[in-house]
């Protein structure tokens, strides 16, 4: 099965010079915890999570209303092709302990994302989405 076959579709972006106030508003609005960041050519420069929102910005003091996306985002991506087979994607979520994976198109287009959630209703393999939540929840070691 392919990633384009089980992926969720119409995803919005965040522009890199957006406030990060204005990335948050949208994130409470469409009720998700991230949005990429695309540029005007729509090509994905990174991530911006409300985690991301909240340690690099609002814990810093900083101002939401005059930071932008692009102080706080996270630059590199993990992401998979939407021609890719969902297996695939799921060994890069275990791997990377990501809940969500940016599904791009071969030149570089952001076409959709998948999501644990999508792993588990859209493919009806128990055994793959079981697998990955497991990976994807086991603690990361602390920083020492």
């Amino acid at each position: 099965m392919l990633v384009a076959e089980v992926m969720s579709l119409g995803v919005e972006c965040a522009r890199p010079s957006d406030s990060v106030a204005r990335a948050a508003r949208r994130m409470r609005d469409l009720d998700v915890g991230s949005l990429p960041v695309c540029g005007d050519d729509e090509r994905i420069e990174g991530i911006v999570t409300d985690r991301d929102i909240t340690v690099r910005a609002v814990s810093n003091g900083s101002d939401v209303q005059g930071a932008c996306v692009r102080d706080v985002m996270t630059p590199t991506i993990v992401y998979c092709y939407e021609d890719q087979e969902v297996e695939d994607a799921a060994r890069l979520m275990e791997q990377h302990q990501i809940r969500r994976l940016v599904v791009i198109n071969r030149n570089k287009r952001l076409v959709g994302i998948l999501s644990l959630g999508d792993l588990a209703v859209r493919t009806g393999d128990d055994r793959l989405s079981g697998e990955a939540l497991e990976q994807v929840s086991e603690p990361a070691l602390p920083k020492r």
